[in-house]
């Protein structure tokens, strides 16, 4: 039995500079299973970080078997033309390899943001709308430290671990329109994860304060 791997490829980063502008990189995850899976696939200039990435792992680019995007910006999508063996799963629900383009059709995605795909038995992924209209996030189940979690790559859904305490971090990013809908999804992350890749920072575990920020933050409408 394969056992599914997770592993972070690069490290998302964000920083605020004095002009204004933003330095940020996102996270770009590896996925070994039943299917090798790139979730997020950086700026167009990543494009050695990531074939450097792939190679310690024992792999091309020709190797992978989806490309997952949790959204359409420009610093998730930048390097998907590496990936030309691959079927593509981005834009909510939307699937293409070459020039064929098709929608989910498997009666789970729907209107209402419920689960999208499974790709494996280990690996789901749902829509989880926040950050902008079409986001993304994949449910891995695997081991930590040889303890059975699941862990939840999520795109700008958590831009990194302190915009739990501090949710100024997410407003500034995200979509004043969506405020509601980041809050419920980011929620129902929480409650189906242990650990968390945000789109920019370092891996974390969720701890039971977290869960409870995120509750309480649940509980009231964001102004």
């Amino acid at each position: 039995m394969i056992m599914t791997k997770v592993i972070v490829l690069f490290e998302g980063y964000a920083k605020e500079l004095d002009d204004g502008k933003m330095n940020a990189n996102c996270s770009c995850t590896l996925i070994k299973g039943e299917k090798l899976i790139i979730v997020d696939t950086m700026t167009a200039w990543d494009k050695d970080k990531i074939i450097n990435g792939l190679s310690e792992n024992g792999l091309i680019p020709d190797d992978i078997n989806i490309v997952i995007c949790t959204h359409g910006h420009a610093d998730h999508i930048g390097n998907n033309n590496l990936f030309t063996n691959a079927e593509f799963h981005m834009i909510g629900t939307c699937i293409y390899k070459g020039t064929i383009f098709s929608e989910l059709k498997d009666g789970k995605n729907s209107p209402d943001n419920k689960e999208v795909s499974i790709f494996g038995k280990d690996v789901e992924v749902i829509a989880t709308p926040g950050h902008t209209h079409d986001d993304v996030s994949i449910i891995v189940k695997t081991k930590i430290d040889g303890t059975n979690v699941k862990v939840g790559i999520v795109g700008d859904l958590f831009e990194r671990e302190e915009d739990i305490e501090d949710m100024s971090i997410w407003k500034s990013l995200g979509m004043s329109n969506l405020y509601e809908k980041q809050i419920e999804n980011r929620l129902k992350i929480i409650n189906c994860v242990d650990y968390i890749i945000p789109g920019h920072g370092p891996m974390f575990k969720l701890t039971e304060n977290m869960k409870k920020k995120v509750l309480a933050d649940s509980q009231f409408q964001v102004d």
